[in-house]
């Protein structure tokens, strides 16, 4: 789920803001069209001004009645995250403890978000975006409904419907994947939610920081697992040919598809090809 996902694309001449825009309409981006946009830059790079000419070419296609979100999440605040144990294995008592304290707090207007790479960064830092108030898996929009889209985002709710892919997913949104793999896309632990019966649960920890002090803020959640998700896309792809725009955006492969669409198949999928988890029986590293 984040910029590591894929390698270092190779390096031609820089694309520039109208062959983006190109690409992208070539893809099936229209006009009005709410996006989940999860991008390596450096996949699709280089581009001529960066962050700020894929965000214009973004804007050019879908107009300014679009509004545009990227994942804005913050792992280096978390206890529970597979970033935290790989920090941590191999440290002694006193060497953790100390790796414990150095942690931040986060604040959604302040914090940087961790791994998601540089245009979501860049997105995240307008001064007329909006983030939404979760410690963990924090989005950020902007365009005329990034407030109603980034409203309610609950502790308890990581990437369910009370976050803002819930509304995304109400709103008939798309994603886009540039340059980035199905393990990008967070839109399919929408699907987790919605799968029959009680999805299994774990206990989360992380830090938020509220007036100057810093805060242990502990909450069950669904267990979320994105170890399939790159099956689970390629099924999706062979499945239904026609939900999934393929081709490049820059130098790039990239994916477009309907969020709900996507999340609707996923339900189907994950419940037919994951086994239920057994009482004791341990989940994959959590992501968050």
């Amino acid at each position: 789920m984040t910029d590591k996902t894929v390698p270092m694309g190779s390096r031609g001449a820089p694309a520039a803001r109208g062959r983006l825009a190109a690409d992208l309409r070539r893809l099936g981006l229209r006009r009005e069209q709410d996006l989940l946009v999860h991008c390596s830059l450096r996949r699709i790079g280089p581009v001529e001004g960066g962050a700020a000419t894929l965000l214009a070419a973004l804007r050019d296609v879908a107009g300014p009645r679009a509004t545009v979100v990227v994942p804005a999440q913050t792992a280096q605040n978390s206890l529970t995250s597979r970033d935290f144990r790989a920090a941590v294995a191999g440290l002694d008592e006193d060497e953790r403890v100390r790796y414990v304290a150095a942690m931040p707090g986060f604040e959604p207007a302040r914090t940087p978000s961790y791994q998601m790479g540089s245009f979501a960064e860049y997105l995240r830092t307008r001064p007329s975006a909006i983030r939404s108030c979760h410690p963990q898996t924090s989005f950020a929009a902007l365009g005329p409904r990034a407030g109603t889209c980034t409203s309610v985002h609950d502790l308890d709710c990581h990437l369910g419907d009370r976050s803002p892919l819930g509304w995304l997913y109400d709103a008939d949104a798309a994603v886009l994947l540039l340059g980035v793999s199905y393990a990008a896309c967070t839109a399919f632990h929408l699907a987790e939610y919605h799968l029959p019966g009680l999805p299994p649960t774990q206990t989360y920890h992380c830090f938020t920081s509220e007036g100057g002090k810093r805060i242990m803020r502990e909450f069950t959640a669904v267990a979320l697992d994105d170890s399939d998700f790159e099956t689970l896309g390629a099924a999706l792809e062979a499945v239904t040919p026609a939900v999934v725009r393929c081709g490049r955006v820059g130098a790039g492969s990239s994916r477009m598809m309907p969020v709900r669409a996507a999340v609707d198949f996923s339900v189907c999928w994950l419940a037919r090809h994951r086994r239920p988890s057994a009482p004791g029986q341990s989940l994959s590293p959590c992501p968050f």
